[in-house]
């Protein structure tokens, strides 16, 4: 596996959003609208939820995280993490649901650039 990075693509997909200005401003909207309901509040953050019926596109562009950070920096979490697997076919990992096989790629991808570096 390897992460859907710009040096490890082998696919194009949707760019996921790692930036506020990059949030599709319609799921921005109905995530506060979901979380200022007061009548029904959520039990998780909306960013979170898992909707097994959304395609890989949508997805990549789901956003778990937008706001700032105890720093005061404005910090955006993909819901999803795209990775390319050894088929050759694409999946999206759950930020949490999925984190140990995320982790997995990480170390996946270290593993390959340390094997790179060394035979250069």
């Amino acid at each position: 596996m390897t992460a859907n990075s710009s040096d490890h693509q082998e696919q194009k997909v949707a760019k996921q959003p790692m930036t506020p200005e990059e949030v599709d401003p319609q799921q921005k909207a109905e995530q506060k609208r979901i979380i200022k309901n007061s009548e029904n509040p959520p039990t998780i953050n909306p960013g979170d939820r898992i909707d097994e019926s959304k395609s890989l596109e949508e997805k990549a562009k789901q956003v778990a995280v937008d706001a700032p950070d105890i720093t005061g920096d404005h910090i955006v979490v993909p819901t999803y993490f795209v990775v390319d697997m050894p088929d050759g076919s694409q999946e999206a990992l759950h930020h949490v649901k999925d984190a140990e096989a995320i982790s997995d790629v990480v170390r996946q991808i270290q593993l390959e650039d340390r094997t790179a570096d060394a035979e250069k």
